[in-house]
């Protein structure tokens, strides 16, 4: 079979969320949206049901595949819904949702549901994406205090800027939300990934740790509490090519590497059809049997090109790893000009082999 692949490590997956428990005294939602950032929703919440207070997706169908495959704990809708038609479905099968825009209010308000439901009400604290303005807040929070659809009321919002400290945002967006909320009786929810490893004052009642859970630091910087996460993901392959080139040769679609010297070349079976990013430049490091090395030349869709001219020992057969241990994800994002994230979520083709000390799968 094709070398390539993605080992998920699910005891890493699980000290990820234990780490953004120990740093508050909150609760805390597993994030697993866009199929837990490429990690595979199901196998993740699966690995995490016995320990976490609730999980966060972005919409009800991933809500739902969790519900089929067994987890019971609260799920929370981070967009709500879409359409009103998706009510009855929310109250069946007990899930939790964000409210952040004043259609959604209406369609709560005028459906007959089974049973009241949990709400957290969305502040637009300054992220300008969702979420209703400071000033109206209030007036919507009570307006759903007041109602029988509504079980229980939460105040919700969202960072811009919490990965950069210095820039000042994050303590306007924590000013703008006790502002908005002053008398508001609740639980409260602000912090993403940054803000639970760097903003502590701004922990509240719940946190949502998502890309940190994967393992990948969400700041460009060393961040103390960010070193102790583990990588959960290994994007793996092999080199199953060798070339041996003079100084003065192209290396792949449109010549864009050209050596500069006796070059050996390896190539690896990873490419831009497994998720791996196309515009990743010349230098982007891989790791190739735990030595560093680097990208060279234009990635193809089912390949890469990587230097091997200063590792005398490695060759066909050799084991390259894209991101995982040794090679953060976050450090190939900023090479090639995007962000962990996207790497993770990219993932397409590759299939996913789960590990773990209590069970291994593959998928």
């Amino acid at each position: 079979m094709r070398p390539a692949h993605a080992l998920i490590d699910l005891d890493a997956l699980r000290h990820n969320y234990r780490l953004a428990k120990s740093l508050s005294g909150a609760r805390a939602f597993a994030v697993i949206k866009a199929n837990a950032y490429g990690h595979g929703a199901v196998e993740c919440a699966n690995a995490l049901a016995a320990e976490a207070d609730a999980f966060a997706v972005a919409c009800i169908e991933e809500a739902l595949e969790l519900r089929t495959a067994g987890i019971t704990q609260p799920i929370l809708l981070l967009e709500g819904w879409f359409e009103a038609s998706e009510l009855p479905l929310i109250a069946e099968h007990q899930l939790w949702a964000v409210v952040h825009e004043q259609w959604q209010v209406t369609d709560l308000l005028e459906a007959q549901l089974s049973q009241p439901l949990h709400i957290w009400l969305k502040l637009d604290s300054g992220m300008h994406r969702v979420g209703f303005a400071p000033e109206v807040y209030p007036t919507v929070w009570r307006q759903l205090e007041a109602s029988a659809q509504v079980a229980s009321l939460t105040k919700i919002s969202h960072f811009s800027r919490a990965d950069e400290p210095d820039t000042g945002r994050t303590e306007e967006q924590m000013a703008i939300f006790t502002r908005a909320t002053s008398g508001l009786v609740g639980p409260a929810s602000l912090c993403n990934s940054p803000g639970i490893l760097a903003w502590p004052q701004a922990h509240n009642d719940w946190l949502r740790p998502g890309i940190m859970l994967y393992g990948a630091t969400p700041f460009g910087f060393p961040q103390g509490h960010a070193d102790l996460l583990k990588p959960v993901m290994q994007l793996q392959s092999k080199v199953i090519a060798v070339r041996d080139l003079p100084a003065g040769e192209p290396v792949g679609y449109g010549s864009r590497f050209v050596t500069s010297r006796a070059t050996r070349v390896g190539v690896v079976a990873m490419g831009y059809a497994d998720g791996y990013p196309r515009h990743a430049p010349d230098g982007t490091p891989v790791l190739v049997e735990g030595q560093r090395s680097q990208l060279i030349g234009r990635v193809s869709m089912d390949m890469l090109t990587v230097d091997l001219t200063d590792l005398p020992d490695c060759g066909l057969g050799s084991q390259v790893r894209l991101w995982g241990t040794g090679l953060n994800a976050s450090e190939v994002a900023a090479h090639a000009g995007t962000i962990a994230y996207q790497l993770f979520c990219n993932l397409n083709r590759v299939p996913r082999r789960f590990t773990s000390s209590f069970s291994a799968s593959a998928t």
